[in-house]
């Protein structure tokens, strides 16, 4: 029996309007799977539930796969794939795969010979790149940076550093709880010509996208905190 295909699954941020984010052709295709594979089986319900399932939430199955889950247990995940059936991957952070456990189930299909699609839906690291004005055309994301502050304040200055030298926007996030702490780190340490673009709540009512100077940053700091929030920065060269 020919396997299978695994779906990456666009969600909306932070429990958005599907309706405005996820084409109807896409929310269809998730509508006819019966098994997925979820960072957290629980908000991956309330996805399914708030795009109307045509199944039953009760009958359909959702594995877990999350930071914790060792390598080892990758292959009993893709069981019911490789058995013929199709299935869907889902994240907490908006695209799967991106900053997320998903990317070593995928590399692990691809090695199975199983078909991979990729679905369209809302990307919070490039819609902050593209609305930010910065270079987009060299780009490096660095996912979330260290959290004690040494080693934090190293990072934000190393990515600095590799902005200028390579003329290239630099991209990272961080938990919305601690966002305080993260923009308390790059004001200190960045250089007041720096452009920083901050993306908060993109896709949601309050959302708002902003780009200055870090000088200018220091002077109006925005109130991040619990908002999910992409920052980007390009050193003046």
């Amino acid at each position: 029996m020919a396997p299978g295909t695994l779906y990456l699954i666009p969600t909306t941020l932070a429990g958005g309007n599907a309706d405005a984010v996820l084409p109807s052709g896409v929310q269809e295709r998730i509508r006819r799977l019966d098994y997925f594979i979820a960072e957290n089986p629980k908000t991956a319900r309330a996805f399914l539930k708030l795009i109307g399932s045509l199944r039953p939430l009760q009958s359909i199955a959702i594995e877990r796969l999350d930071h914790n889950t060792p390598a080892a247990a990758i292959d009993s995940l893709l069981e019911p794939v490789l058995a013929g059936g199709d299935a869907g991957l889902m994240s907490e952070a908006g695209c799967p795969a991106i900053a997320d456990p998903g990317a070593l189930l995928v590399r692990r299909t691809h090695e199975r010979g199983v078909r991979v699609v990729p679905l369209v839906g809302p990307s919070s690291i490039l819609l902050a790149l593209i609305a930010s004005g910065l270079e987009s055309q060299r780009f490096a994301f660095h996912g979330y940076l260290p959290v004690k502050p040494p080693a934090r304040d190293k990072s934000i200055h190393d990515i600095e550093s590799r902005s200028r030298k390579n003329r290239e926007t630099q991209i990272f996030i961080e938990t919305p709880y601690r966002n305080v702490q993260l923009l308390d780190s790059v004001l200190a340490v960045c250089r007041p010509d720096t452009l920083m673009c901050i993306a908060a709540e993109i896709t949601l009512p309050g959302e708002s996208v902003r780009t200055s100077r870090i000088a200018e940053w220091r002077k109006n700091r925005p109130d991040l905190k619990d908002r999910p929030s992409v920052f980007l920065i390009l050193a003046q060269y």
